[in-house]
């Protein structure tokens, strides 16, 4: 009972200094930490308030840029459109004189005929608009009369007309989104601090990004694609007009001239798909060729993919056999670390060998496609010799053009 009433114990006199310091120390450093803060707090206002103003004046000057490209753009696109709209009203003009100037004289050739009709059995790629098909196509047209010639010279008109109003619509409508674009980027270049218009938009709002932006350079392209375009159209324009020109003063076409005209050709056509066959039989030697490399390709990685498997159990077996150690026996010592190391070496190599063996099968696979297609090629040219050297050559050899 009398030590349940015992005085509290007292403090030494040192530990009553110790104490004292322990407070003057946890007071100074929280003051030290304090002053610093307020120094980083007066630091950092200063610089995001010089970043904000930074990156504004950066924002000003490039709608500035901006705009300014726009400018640009809707000049190039304005003295474009101001063209084509010019060359659309003048190839109206000289379609009219086409209408009016239409006549019927036609005269079919039998042969000519004929050998349209057999090239049309052509096949395949070998089914082509080329320079014999121009020229049969030609020699109709002279013999049948100026009027079929004008006819298809009407629809080339008529096309080119479409293909001019088509640059013409993309044209206005690139200048009607770069007027709007214009407005709205003049809006944003005149914007403050201040504006009373800026209050009424969330920062999500500001900050959402269209699923169907642009880069710059996609822009850019965009517009210049449009003038291109427009330029393209404006020539061949010009081009068909000049044509069209020279086709209503034709008055009478040289049979003969045709003719011989439509043997040349014919005889280049043959020799070119001679040239192109040969080439289709070397590489369908090389092709062939390299099918049996790549099968033997595809041999050697499976044996050594199956290689590679004996000494992958073997280190796997090592490493499960050493997981077996006792106690302080199980040490991740030199040998377990060569072992671990073994496996992953061997497991990518294995991996890359099974990778470079599917690449080579699917190598194979389109080899096998290649020469499969060669081989298709081929019977087409064969069968196009046949048309154009036999067929259309012994049509041909009987007739004589007669001045008429």
């Amino acid at each position: 009972m009398s030590r349940l009433m015992d005085p509290p114990p007292k403090f030494l006199p040192p530990e009553w200094r110790l104490a004292n310091q322990i407070h003057y120390g946890s007071a100074e450093a929280e003051r030290s930490r304090s002053e610093r803060l307020t120094a980083e707090s007066k630091r950092l206002i200063e610089e995001s308030g010089m970043a904000a103003k930074r990156m504004q004046q950066d924002a000003n000057k490039r709608l500035e840029q901006r705009i300014h490209d726009i400018k640009f753009w809707r000049t190039e696109l304005d003295q474009k459109l101001e063209e084509i709209v010019q060359e659309i009203e003048v190839l109206i003009t000289c379609k009219s004189r086409v209408e009016r100037a239409l006549e019927s004289c036609a005269e079919p050739l039998r042969v000519t005929l004929q050998c349209l009709t057999e090239r049309q059995r052509r096949v395949s790629i070998d089914l082509v608009h080329d320079e014999v098909e121009r020229e049969l196509m030609k020699e109709r047209e002279v013999i049948e009369g100026v009027a079929s010639l004008l006819n298809r010279t009407l629809e080339q008109t008529n096309e080119q007309i479409r293909l001019n109003r088509s640059a013409k619509y993309y044209l206005e409508k690139d200048l009607r989104d770069k007027f709007q674009a214009e407005q709205i980027d003049g809006f944003c270049s005149i914007l403050t601090n201040t504006s009373p218009n800026i209050d009424n938009v969330t920062s999500q709002t500001s900050l959402a990004v269209p699923g169907a932006t642009v880069t710059p350079e996609e822009w850019e392209t965009f517009s210049n694609i449009n003038v291109l375009k427009a330029e393209r159209e404006k020539n061949n324009s010009l081009s068909l007009r000049a044509l069209v020109d020279s086709l209503l003063e034709q008055t009478a076409a040289d049979m003969r001239r045709q003719h011989n005209a439509m043997g040349t050709a014919l005889r280049l056509q043959v020799q070119e798909t001679k040239t192109a066959k040969g080439q289709l039989e070397d590489h369908l030697v090389k092709v062939l060729s390299e099918v049996a490399s790549q099968e033997c390709n595809l041999e050697a990685l499976r044996v050594a993919i199956e290689d590679k498997a004996g000494p992958l159990k073997v280190v796997q077996t090592r490493l499960s056999a050493r997981s077996q150690r006792p106690s302080i026996e199980l040490c991740h010592d030199p040998v377990q670390v060569r072992l671990l190391s073994e496996v992953q070496e061997l497991t990518a190599h294995i991996k890359r060998l099974r990778e470079a063996l599917a690449q080579s099968e699917m190598e194979l696979l389109a080899l096998t496609r290649s020469q499969l297609t060669l081989e298709e090629e081929i019977q087409v040219k064969s069968h196009s010799l046949y048309i154009d050297e036999v067929l259309c050559t012994q049509l041909r050899q009987p007739i004589s053009i007669h001045n008429f």
